[in-house]
């Protein structure tokens, strides 16, 4: 990507720790790129360790301060809150979650099992609960942090072909939204992030054809194709002091897509 040069100085993320789920590729490793370029402290976990060290490397390449990587399958519960531990012991108290890890595989309603089922709202829902949970008591400590959660406007939009993808981030909504009273008290601010049709490789690779793009810029309010970089901006933004004013809100990347 090359929006860095596109996002504002927020003075506030410099030296800030962020934990980011998912990051290392696609929204969620522009994310990485993103908070570096802040100069913030960035740790971030992922299951593809050989995509994690590319991002590393990009990274450092920028001249920037190496993330920390750490291996996770978001679906081990234990496994993400140690991760969550010790990256608080290696970098600082996390003020920044980021609850980015999914999968929008392609299934049809009809082939789904309770076995499917379950396996598609640990990767896409739970896991932002658990995680929200576990780094409340270290916010709380440390005077306050920022929780953002990746919803999508394929519910909104009534997407077939993902109904376990579409019911998970259509649950978001609500979580984000009660976490955010559950945890205002203690000044955690609890958004979600709601992206439209953002072209990353892998939607390239397995999705999106060219007039699938053409398709999306005729719907869009504005013709504009969307890439990983608007998603981070807005996360820069909500994991900035710019936005102390927000919480319980869902903020609509989609070019005005729905």
């Amino acid at each position: 990507m090359t929006q860095g040069n596109k996002a504002a100085r927020y003075p506030s993320l410099e030296g800030r720790v962020v934990f980011i789920s998912g990051g290392a590729s696609g929204i969620g490793g522009e994310m990485v790129s993103a908070f570096a370029r802040q100069g913030a402290r960035v740790a971030f976990i992922d299951i593809d360790a050989s995509a994690a060290a590319q991002r590393q490397e990009a990274v450092l390449a920028e001249g920037l301060a190496k993330p920390l990587f750490l291996q996770v399958d978001v679906r081990d519960i234990a496994a993400l809150q140690g991760a969550i531990d010790q990256s608080a012991r290696e970098l600082g108290a996390i003020r920044v979650l980021i609850n980015n890890a999914a999968s929008d595989e392609r299934h049809a309603y009809t082939e789904v099992t309770p076995e499917y089922w379950d396996n598609a709202l640990a990767i896409n829902l739970r896991h932002h609960f658990f995680a929200s949970q576990h780094v409340a008591a270290g916010m709380r400590a440390a005077g306050g942090g920022s929780i953002i959660n990746l919803g999508s406007v394929s519910w909104m939009r009534s997407r077939p072909g993902l109904i376990g993808y579409t019911t998970s981030k259509a649950a978001i909504n609500g979580l984000t939204r009660s976490m955010a009273r559950e945890l205002g008290s203690a000044i955690i601010r609890v958004n979600s992030i709601v992206p439209g049709a953002i072209f990353t490789e892998r939607q390239a690779r397995l999705w999106c054809k060219p007039e699938d793009t053409e398709e999306f810029l005729r719907l869009q309010s504005l013709p504009v194709v969307l890439d990983a970089g608007h998603v981070a901006r807005m996360a820069l933004f909500l994991g900035a002091d710019d936005s102390d004013g927000c919480s319980g809100q869902n903020f609509v990347v989609d070019a005005g897509l729905t």
